[in-house]
């Protein structure tokens, strides 16, 4: 069952379900469930490695950070993958699956947002992959709202995040033994 917007609220005030959500999502969203905007982005170097027991994520690079003392925008340019982080945090309870999908200007664009799900008892920042598969420049302001959250109640036992991207990190340090 996706949450509706009265529910969501209610978990806002309590449970600190999403922090630092802005005005048109605290009054008047729409649909059900919120839009996250963009904060942060961050350029991929070096390589990585996923194995079996064990990881390395790219090193990166911010290349552009909300700031909302100032207007800023970042140009994606065709082809160019980067990563980036959401203004919002979330604080998810035991019993919520958080799910995504890009809002429907970043694929009229020909953009798209990598998404995954965030498990019960996530909480921190929001990471995602974003890349302009088109043919044309794309300009996004940081603090436009890029992606929605579906928010679905779970019914019955779940078990509770425990990986090691808890807390809104972006990549690993070095290689390192996967939990």
């Amino acid at each position: 069952m996706i949450l509706g917007i009265d529910k969501l609220h209610k978990l806002v005030k309590e449970k600190k379900l999403v922090e630092n959500l802005c005005e048109r999502e605290l009054k008047n969203p729409e649909g059900a469930g919120f839009d996250l905007r963009l904060g942060e982005i961050y350029k991929l170097k070096g390589n990585s490695f996923l194995g079996i027991d064990e990881r390395k994520t790219p090193e990166i690079e911010l290349v552009a950070k909300f700031n909302q003392k100032k207007e800023q925008s970042f140009v994606f340019k065709p082809g160019d993958y980067y990563l980036m982080k959401t203004i919002e945090k979330v604080n998810t309870p035991d019993d919520i699956l958080i799910l995504f999908r890009p809002r429907t200007t970043i694929f009229r664009s020909g953009m798209t947002i990598v998404t995954g799900n965030v498990s019960p008892g996530y909480c921190g920042e929001l990471t995602f992959g974003i890349v302009n598969l088109g043919s044309i420049d794309v300009k996004i302001e940081l603090g436009a709202r890029v992606i929605h959250s579906m928010f679905y109640k779970i019914e019955g036992k779940t078990n509770l995040y425990r990986g090691q991207w808890q807390g809104g990190r972006v990549t690993t340090n070095k290689k390192e033994k996967q939990v």
